[in-house]
């Protein structure tokens, strides 16, 4: 009986120290992507830098860039929100110097996921603000992505550039 309340009073000590860590991790976090989303927006990272962006130093990194949308070659990407299930519109924006960019454009619930029930897409050039977020490739939590059947549950990057037929560096 001894042996039992010694196991659970460890286990519990450790489940406790994981809780406090998370939380200063959590934190941390927070206080990271508050200062990023709050700060003057700057020039994404350029091609060359691609390969050493990172969570740490990118993510949540306000940019701004100009481009085209290329809004025949959108991607729906399976969301589930507090406004409820829908999907997050990503449509390339192709900049100046040929390289494109997955811009989220925004949520719509599943009876507006057909472009013609939407509002007007911007056409021409235009000029976006926002924050960079990193590629999450394979798929969601016990979902994975299916490009053959055009069913996403995350932002693969590459894989949704290969199915839209764009460069996929």
């Amino acid at each position: 009986m001894q042996a039992g309340a010694a196991f659970f009073f460890v286990l519990f000590v450790a489940l406790g120290s994981w809780q406090v860590q998370r939380l200063g991790w959590k934190q941390a976090l927070i206080a990271r992507v508050d200062a990023r989303v709050h700060a003057a927006p700057v020039a994404p990272p350029a091609e060359a830098q691609w390969p050493s962006v990172n969570r740490d130093a990118d993510e949540y990194l306000r940019v701004a860039l100009d481009g085209r949308f290329l809004h025949d070659r959108e991607t729906l990407v399976q969301a589930a929100t507090e406004r409820g299930a829908g999907f997050w519109v990503l449509t390339p924006l192709q900049r100046a110097d040929g390289t494109f960019v997955l811009v989220n454009r925004g949520f719509v619930p599943p009876e507006r996921r057909d472009p013609a029930r939407r509002s007007t897409a911007p056409a021409g050039d235009v000029h976006v603000q926002g924050l960079l977020r990193l590629p999450e490739p394979g798929g969601g939590f016990l979902r994975h992505n299916d490009p053959a059947a055009d069913r996403w549950h995350s932002r693969d990057v590459a894989a949704i550039a290969t199915a839209r037929g764009l460069p996929a560096d």
